[in-house]
């Protein structure tokens, strides 16, 4: 059930369509998904004070409502590993239109994939898992199932795709914690349940899964107006 809290984040992106990334953020921690520590940044002197506390290497991403993708205008460094390189880059970001601070967080590593929803006129929210990150749409390596999603429901999910070898530990490498990568879908299903009609879609690309953690990297809500 979607509390007052997230209601009222949710309530932010009626204007543009879709809600900025701090508050998707936001909105996906308080559905109990695993985020980044993150800050919203407004100065470089906020983002720097954030990389004295969690150290570096970071992150670092614009925030601007005119832009949903981010990549496409060259609105995500990663890598960043000291003040110069962090300065430049808001510097940098800080002439795009809209601009309205960035996004400083701690860089997380793991096997990208991606998991999204889409609200089928027919059939109501239908939800995808799959490889994700920039290659996602070439490999079109996915698996689909109408929500709500129970264990059972995910568990076959993954074993459909083509890359469970990889998740499993591939030729010695780190198996992902494939019971994390449940129950984060699982509770991103019951947050698409809670979204009911307001959502148009939801994709959180990539989710970097490890052998500790599956971390929500990036995360794009998109709702009807």
């Amino acid at each position: 059930m979607l509390t007052k809290e997230m209601k009222d984040l949710l309530q932010s992106a009626q204007t543009y369509g879709w809600v900025m990334e701090p508050f998707a953020k936001q909105l996906l921690a308080l559905a109990g998904m695993d985020v980044p520590q993150f800050t919203w940044a407004r100065s470089p002197d906020e983002a720097i004070s954030f990389a004295r506390k969690v150290g570096y290497p970071l992150v670092m991403k614009i925030v601007s409502p005119q832009v949903v993708h981010k990549s496409d205008i060259g609105g995500v460094v990663v890598g960043i590993d000291d003040d110069l390189k962090l300065t430049n880059a808001f510097n940098r970001m800080s002439k795009v239109n809209g601009f309205s601070g960035v996004i400083a967080e701690e860089m997380i590593k793991g096997i990208e994939l991606i998991v999204g929803a889409t609200m089928d006129e027919q059939f109501g929210p239908v939800i995808l898992l799959g490889l994700g990150g920039t290659t996602a749409e070439i490999y079109r390596d996915i698996s689909l199932a109408m929500a709500p999603l129970c264990e059972a429901d995910v568990s076959k999910m993954i074993r459909c795709l083509k890359a469970v070898p990889l998740l499993e530990g591939f030729r010695g490498s780190e198996r992902v914690n494939i019971e994390a990568l449940k129950g984060l879908v699982i509770r991103f299903s019951e947050f698409v349940m809670d979204l009911g009609d307001t959502m148009e879609s939801l994709d959180l690309n990539p989710v970097m899964c490890s052998a500790e953690r599956c971390v929500i990297a990036d995360g794009r809500i998109m709702v009807r107006t």
